[in-house]
């Protein structure tokens, strides 16, 4: 049979091709077989569409997770996904599957647990509401690029083999290189700073993030994506909280327009971020919990239900989703924080807490090289392990500072997921190193 001329097309697309002859690629998600009709239901990257097969072309079976090529002219049909469908003249199977299902895609919901999920996550990811988490952060992130760009942000990439520790070699991941050892990077924090010290001023990642730690929270992964801040000319750290409120609501704003489709099918919207989010200390937040619900958290922190206790709070007070907790003590921040000179033992940090988790460190930077110094001492650290960090500040450095967002758990709280796992395309943790 000769092959029909026609034009590739998108599901999403199909609309703007009505009577034209076109060809839908994707994978069968379901198949009726009705008499001498045989409506299948195709999948692409864009969405479903309805094709309906008529005779010799009907009676061929067509298994689930096939891949299809279909040909032929558009048509109306309200009751078909888009209100339209192709009238097949032409079928090729491109391929089938060779072994049974992990489980049923068709279906609104996945009925299999999280570990078998993750255990055939390539294969799940076809689902349309579990591929819909990586399109929602690929939004997200997108903003994040596009506001920072325009606020005259460098992008810029760090290395994620690095001899010593971010914050002295706590939680590291060993990596042999060549003949000596070297670490996973936990984050871009010595790098950004430096770029920020080389006269760039304002930079920013996307990139990979590392953490050994014995955790099987549901707020963990071992590898994250870190979206990084830093920039130079900083002596507030309400600069810095101010320009993560409009990056958020940017943010935010975005994925509501750009992944509406997906969002919905999570039933879930991106809480409104206010002009400026509430800013507790971290000692007043402590006296709230105390007096309020008669909780007690850790000596100058809070803890998970701590985080989740005082968003009720500033929630009931009708501030909210979100609130910065700062004025962190110098003994639960790393080396590089900024001490506030007007508040013995505290520094000028913050978290900032969404809907009671933590998606958020950040705030001003030691620029003194002795200070630096000092503080690296004062940990038990060695500044000769740092040289070619602490260089650039002997060299002149800017009042600075910064703040990192983790993308997977970003996405996990806009979209109500359970687990952090469910955010990153192939998650790693403790026990899971495949697929």
């Amino acid at each position: 049979m000769a092959v029909q001329t026609s034009t590739r097309v998108l599901t999403r697309d199909l609309p703007q091709h009505l009577g034209a002859v076109v060809t839908l690629m994707g994978w069968v998600h379901r198949c009726r077989h009705l008499g001498k009709l045989a409506f299948l239901i195709l999948r692409d990257r864009s969405g479903l569409a309805q094709a309906v097969l008529e005779g010799e072309l009907a009676a061929r079976p067509l298994p689930e997770e096939s891949v299809v090529a279909v040909t032929g002219p558009v048509a109306l049909e309200p009751r078909a996904p888009g209100g339209v469908e192709i009238r097949v003249t032409q079928l090729r199977v491109l391929a089938e599957p060779t072994r049974p299902l992990p489980f049923e895609l068709h279906r609104k919901e996945v009925r299999a647990g999280l570990e078998v999920v993750l255990e055939h996550r390539a294969f799940g990811l076809r689902h349309p509401k579990l591929g819909a988490v990586l399109r929602v952060q690929a939004e997200l992130v997108h903003a994040f690029r596009e506001y920072l760009r325009d606020q005259g942000f460098l992008e810029v990439r760090t290395p994620k083999i690095v001899a010593t520790g971010t914050e002295g070699g706590a939680s590291l991941f060993p990596v042999q290189y060549f003949d000596r050892p070297a670490y996973l990077a936990q984050s871009p924090q010595l790098y950004k700073q430096m770029l920020v010290g080389a006269g760039y001023e304002r930079v920013f990642e996307v990139g990979p993030a590392y953490r050994a730690e014995d955790s099987h929270t549901t707020r963990h992964l071992a590898e994250f994506t870190s979206l990084d801040v830093e920039m130079a000319f900083v002596e507030s750290e309400e600069e810095l909280m101010d320009l993560e409120t409009a990056l958020l609501r940017h943010m935010f704003r975005a994925v509501a327009e750009r992944a509406g489709e997906c969002l919905a099918l999570w039933r879930a919207e991106p809480p409104e971020v206010p002009d400026r989010i509430e800013r507790i200390p971290v000692r007043e937040a402590r006296e709230i919990l105390l007096r309020r619900y008669r909780k007690l958290t850790p000596e100058g922190d809070l803890d998970t239900e701590g985080e989740r206790l005082i968003c009720r709070y500033v929630a009931e007070a009708g501030k909210g989703s979100f609130v910065f907790i700062t004025q962190y003590p110098e003994s639960s921040r790393p080396f590089y924080a900024c001490p506030d000179p007007d508040r013995p033992g505290l520094t000028r940090t913050f978290d900032l807490l969404m809907n009671g988790t933590e998606i958020t460190s950040g705030g001003l930077r030691i620029h003194d090289p002795a200070l630096l110094v000092a503080a690296m001492r004062k940990r038990g650290l060695q500044p000769e392990h740092f040289a070619p960090y602490l260089e650039v500040f002997e060299l002149g450095m800017p009042p600075h500072g910064g703040f990192a967002i983790g993308a997977e758990r970003l996405t996990a709280l806009i979209l109500g997921l359970a687990n952090a796992k469910e955010a990153a395309a192939f998650p790693r943790d403790r026990s899971r190193l495949t697929p």
